[in-house]
């Protein structure tokens, strides 16, 4: 029994009781190695009986023994066979089905059936729907305070519906943690999840708003993590994903070792964006520029490059506070997002444009894209070409629906070395927002990309990440991202903020970390700052430019993001091996003969395979 328990062997499967005191048979299943195909049955004492239900009890509720490693994979591939179920099914009973539909009932008024494909797969199909949330459910526990990642695989039996995982409390709350699109003749993962505000029972169902079609189901996971194995998998990630080990070797020129050389190791710059929203203020206010310049490498104009702010009244356009910002900018080292060039709210137009014609608008357009990408050609490092095309529409509706796809053609054509972005909200803060998921936005951005003459756009994914002040949804909002990565172009955080409230710093700790940790995640923009230029959602410095508990947070996480200077003496060998983070360094060696001193700049590039970097300084 010790050597199953090492093993990770754990319940939850299912314990058949002839009588208080007979023996016990109960059948375990290996939840953790995907390799394990069979259970194995065990008898045991009445007494081991007790520990082992406690032990199950114990695991249902949340808790883990081993603390498993976060997995990444997601597609959005619709499969004409579903993998594995995530985690061997974490907390689910019977997650794959091997024992026919135990461990699940129907719940509304349908029914369920078991479903058994060509190849012998076996999964549960709900049917005879009439209510949306008739499908298939299991009961299960969770802890106040854990997060939980959720997949299944999921089809429906004709067309195409959106299919969503809902969890119902024993209060009747019902809490969405995810969807996707599924289709019918091939399976579509199904991948989000939750934090747990609360302790207890609650039910898993799945949600298709077209009654009249069946919900498929296989594969099912629902695995717990606290929030301290989650930092863990933050950390283990960082490790991987924005640092790397480097050998130095230090010769002479004759390739001799230098033995005892002391090697000083100090940081310049980092590699991955971390920046900050900027806005008029800075082109007058000393402070604010200090404020800025000491911090951060990388901006977005909150506002000034916006067409409301450059066109007010119709042809007479205004760039001396955006030229003004942008000379700050390079003044300072700073790279620019561009943002934005439309903006697909109808409030958001500039006055004048809001009753255009249609042809009238086309003019008006294409005038303000050639302006604006024309001035700034070669100074940005991103546009966001159509601010918020998920939510609104008011081009497509005015000038037909490819309006977006023939704006990022315009701009690539512009300026071809600027990245050009989608810019959405809720992509990964609220999965209730079912506009804006993740599997929505792949869909807009391929229609975009797919456009005549936009296959070769650089192109990237931009989620603003503005979250409320409730605890943020990190389980929903890296199952997300997990989705948005299957894409395989970078995505950047680009307007991250928390709302007002007691625990504001915290939370916006939790969404930088959870953003810089992502393998998919290649830069963040934050839209905070000092009070004095007007950021009273997310305040970093007060009036006095003193951090508010929220700047405590960013400047930490600025110098934990970035190697601390180090002295290592050489080995015999003339060798040292250091950890460090991506970015730009000084090095500086001295010669433990003669004390002089070498000086050298080095870049550490995330792709760079070189096993040992030599070093060679004069006798």
């Amino acid at each position: 029994m010790t050597q199953s328990i090492q093993k990770r062997q754990f319940c939850v499967a299912k314990f058949n009781v002839t009588s208080f005191n007979s023996n016990i048979s109960l059948v375990f299943q290996e939840i953790y190695a995907p390799a394990c195909l069979c259970c194995a049955k065990m008898r045991i004492s009445i007494g081991a009986y007790w520990v082992l239900v406690f032990l199950c009890i114990f695991l249902s509720s949340g808790h883990s023994i081993h603390a498993f490693s976060y997995d990444y994979s997601a597609t959005t591939e619709c499969l004409i066979e579903p993998q594995r179920a995530q985690y061997g099914g974490g907390i689910v009973a019977n997650p794959e089905f091997t024992y026919s539909l135990e461990g699940w009932t129907v719940y509304g008024e349908g029914a369920i059936r078991e479903g058994i494909s060509k190849d012998g797969n076996k999964y549960i199909i709900a049917h005879s729907r009439t209510q949306s949330l008739d499908s298939a459910s299991q009961t299960v526990q969770f802890e106040e305070g854990n997060l939980y990642i959720f997949s299944a695989w999921v089809q429906v039996n004709r067309g195409r519906e959106s299919v969503a995982v809902v969890l119902r409390t024993a209060a009747g709350e019902l809490i969405r943690a995810g969807n996707v699109i599924a289709t019918d003749g091939c399976w579509s993962l199904l991948k989000g999840g939750i934090f747990a505000n609360f302790s207890g029972p609650a039910e898993i169902l799945f949600e298709s708003k077209n009654t009249t079609v069946e919900i498929w189901i296989d594969n099912v996971s629902l695995q717990p993590f606290t929030m301290e194995q989650w930092r863990s998998h933050q950390d283990e990630s960082i490790h991987k994903e924005r640092k790397r080990k480097v050998r130095f070797q230090v010769t002479y020129a004759n390739k001799t070792a230098v033995e005892g050389a002391v090697i000083s190791i100090k940081q310049t710059e980092s590699s991955f964006p971390f920046g900050c929203g900027m806005n008029h203020y800075i082109v007058e206010n000393v402070d604010y520029q200090n404020w800025f310049a000491s911090r951060f490498r990388y901006a977005t104009f909150t506002n000034e490059m916006k067409w409301y702010s450059t066109e007010k009244k119709q042809g007479q356009e205004n760039y001396t506070i955006a030229d003004a910002m942008v000379r700050f900018a390079k003044q300072n080292g700073i790279s620019i997002r561009g943002h934005n060039i439309f903006w697909d709210d109808p409030k958001y137009q500039p006055d004048w444009v809001k009753n255009l014609s249609p042809n009238d608008l086309r003019e008006a357009a294409a005038k303000r894209i050639n302006s604006v990408v024309s001035r700034y050609e070669g100074q940005l490092i991103a546009w966001d070409v159509m601010n918020e095309n998920l939510h609104f529409s008011f081009y497509e509706e005015k000038l037909g629906e490819d309006a977006s796809a023939e704006y990022f053609s315009t701009a690539h054509q512009l300026d071809p070395g600027t990245r050009l972005f989608m810019n959405e909200y809720n992509t990964i803060e609220d999965c209730t927002d079912e506009a804006a998921n993740p599997f929505n936005y792949k869909k807009r951005l391929e229609e975009i990309l797919s456009y005549p003459g936009n296959q070769g756009i650089l192109a990237g994914i931009g989620v603003q990440g503005h979250f409320s002040s409730d605890q943020p949804n990190l389980a929903y909002m890296r199952a997300s991202l997990d989705i948005l990565a299957t894409i395989g172009l970078p995505i950047w955080l680009t307007e991250v903020d928390v709302g007002r409230g007691p625990n504001q710093a915290e939370y916006l700790e939790q969404v930088l970390r959870e953003g810089y940790s992502h393998p998919g995640v290649e830069g963040i923009i934050m839209f905070v700052g000092p009070a004095i230029a007007g950021f009273n959602v997310t305040t970093l410095a007060d009036k006095d430019f003193k951090n508010t508990p929220s700047g405590d947070v960013v400047d930490k996480l600025i110098d934990e993001w970035k190697s601390k200077p180090t002295e290592i003496k050489a080995d015999s060998e003339g060798s040292i091996e250091v950890s460090l983070f991506h970015g730009d360094y000084n090095i500086t060696i001295k010669d433990p003969v003669s004390n002089s001193l070498t000086r050298w700049n080095y870049n550490m590039i995330k792709d760079d395979t070189t096993g040992t970097v030599h070093i060679h300084i004069n006798a």
